[in-house]
Order: C-alpha cells, then structure tokens, then sequence
C-alpha cells in the first residue's frame, strides 16, 4: 500500500467507548439512539402532513421501538448463532446488544408487529404510518452504520481505493496484513440509504403514493443496495449455496416487495383519503377524540 494511498484512507476511530465515571457510553449504542430520535421526528413531519393526529408518532414508536430492537436482535443471533452458540460461544453474549449486531429484517418485522399494535390501540389505519415511516427508516439506519465504523465491525474486502477503510490490529481479520484497507460498506450503505430516502420523498410527492407503496419501495430500493453491499462484506456470516445468507434474504424480500407494490398500485392507485380506522375519527363536536377502547360510530367513518 503507498504513503499516498495510507494519507487518503479513512481512519477507524481509536475509541468506541467513553465513560462517565463508571457508567459506559458506547458509540454503538449512540448512532442507534440518535438514528431513532431522527427516525421518529421525520415520521412525524411526513405523517401529521398526512393526516395523522398531533402526538401519535410517539405513541406508536413506544411500541415499535423496543419491538424492532429484540427482533432485530433475535434474527441476527439466529443468521449467524456460532458466536454464540457454536464452539467456544457464549450465549449471555446474545443478550450484548452494544456489541453490535441487529438484523434489519428482524427489525423491521418485529417493529411493524408493535406499530401495528400502537396504530389499533388508537384506532389508525397501518399503511399511511408505513408510507410516512420509510424515508425516516433509511435515515435511521444510516446514522446507525455510524455505530459498525466506531466498532470497525461489518467491512468489506481489501481494496487500493483510496477511500479504503484503515482497521485497527485489535480488529484486523486474521490473514491479512497491516496497513490492508478495506472497503467502508458502513459509508457505502449510509450514502446510499439516504440517497434512497430521497428518492423516496421525491416519488411519493410526484406520484401521489399510498395505501403501503411507498413503503414497498423503501424495501426494494434498500434490499438492492444491501444486495451488492452484502456480496463485498467479509465478516462471518451463515452461506447457502455459497453465497451469504443476506444475499439470499435481499433477493426474496426484494420480488415480494415488487408483487406488493405492483398489485397494491392496480388495485388502490393513489393515496388514500383517511388515516382513521372505521368508527374511529374524532368527534367533530367538542374536537374529542375517541378513545382507545371506544365502540360508538363516529358520525363520519372512514371509508
């Protein structure tokens, strides 16, 4: 590797814990908490301009929230078990969440289990919050790539660019050399998911989507980038047919969410009219809401 090539390579941080006192705080931990912070102040823009109800994005998040988090959780353990169950593992460090490691697709499933449940608890449709939510996932898992850089965790191959990623010796892959850099697929998949939050902003104001489409095309626009960005990591990961088992996982998520996407658009083209459930809109008169365990029919139900 040349001195020019070392001068232009981006650095790992040498540091991926503070402490205040005794108390640790992780970069890891950090990029998460501030991706989710964002990820809920953007959601919340896009849904009350949607029509959602002041303050039900937070509600909602209370539940999709720690949903995402021990689903994303669940589902890297089981892709890739050896660390923690395989020989030498060690299966309490399946519950060290600040060490990295939570699945998208667990995530994402599970997180939509709890939204659905915040959404029903308070009688909102689902797929105007998932259409609203999409872009500020994106930009949520962007800022959460910030926490595999501090980890110097998830990188790919070796590579002379000369943004090639320099990696400590305490994180050097055994086989390779001082001085290897690698590609930065944190960098690669942040740029790119913001870029695909763009996109998505900009299709949804010129097409008018709804009814779940835009959501759809967050996936098929996130398993594409994840597609090509899998195929360059190098970190251990379970293999099927020789390929990693994400790869596979982009593939399929990636046909389902284009059969959604194009049976929802010829089904129920446009956006939607409402974002109440039946029987569930706010009272006209007094400005009341009904409650969460309310029955009574509302004099304009939601079609």
């Amino acid at each position: 590797m040349t001195a020019a090539a070392l001068a232009a390579a981006i650095p790992s941080p040498p540091v991926g814990v503070w402490y205040l006192g005794p108390i640790p705080v992780r970069a890891y931990a950090l990029a998460i908490l501030v991706g989710i912070v964002v990820g809920i102040w953007i959601t919340d823009k896009r849904y009350t301009a949607r029509g959602g109800p002041e303050g039900a994005t937070l509600d909602v998040a209370f539940w999709a929230v720690p949903f995402g988090i021990i689903g994303g959780r669940i589902y890297h353990v089981i892709t890739s078990p050896g660390p923690y169950f395989g020989p030498g593992g060690d299966p309490w460090a399946a519950f060290a969440i600040w060490n990295g490691g939570l699945g998208i697709w667990g995530a994402i499933a599970f997180g939509a289990v709890g939204a659905l449940i915040g959404l029903r608890r308070k009688g909102l449709r689902f797929a105007p919050f998932a259409d609203s939510i999409a872009p500020a996932l994106l930009v949520a898992q962007a800022i959460g790539r910030l926490g595999n850089w501090f980890n110097q965790e998830l990188f790919g191959g070796p590579t002379t660019l000369p943004w090639g990623l320099e990696i400590d010796v305490v994180h050097l892959p055994a086989g390779y050399a001082v001085g290897t850099l690698f590609h930065p697929t944190f960098l690669y998949e942040l740029l790119w998911n913001l870029g695909a939050a763009a996109v998505l902003v900009w299709a949804d104001r010129r097409f008018r989507l709804g009814h779940g489409r835009v959501f759809w095309l967050y996936v098929m626009l996130y398993t594409t980038g994840r597609l090509w960005i899998e195929l360059l990591r190098i970190d251990p990961a379970e293999l099927i047919l020789g390929l990693r088992l994400n790869v596979w996982t982009s593939l399929i998520v990636f046909a389902g969410a284009l059969v959604a996407f194009v049976l929802l658009g010829r089904r129920t083209p446009g956006r939607e009219d409402d974002v109440w459930l039946p029987g569930r809109r706010p009272l006209e008169e007094g400005g009341a809401q009904v409650g969460d365990d309310a029955t009574s029919p509302s004099p304009n139900p939601a079609a």
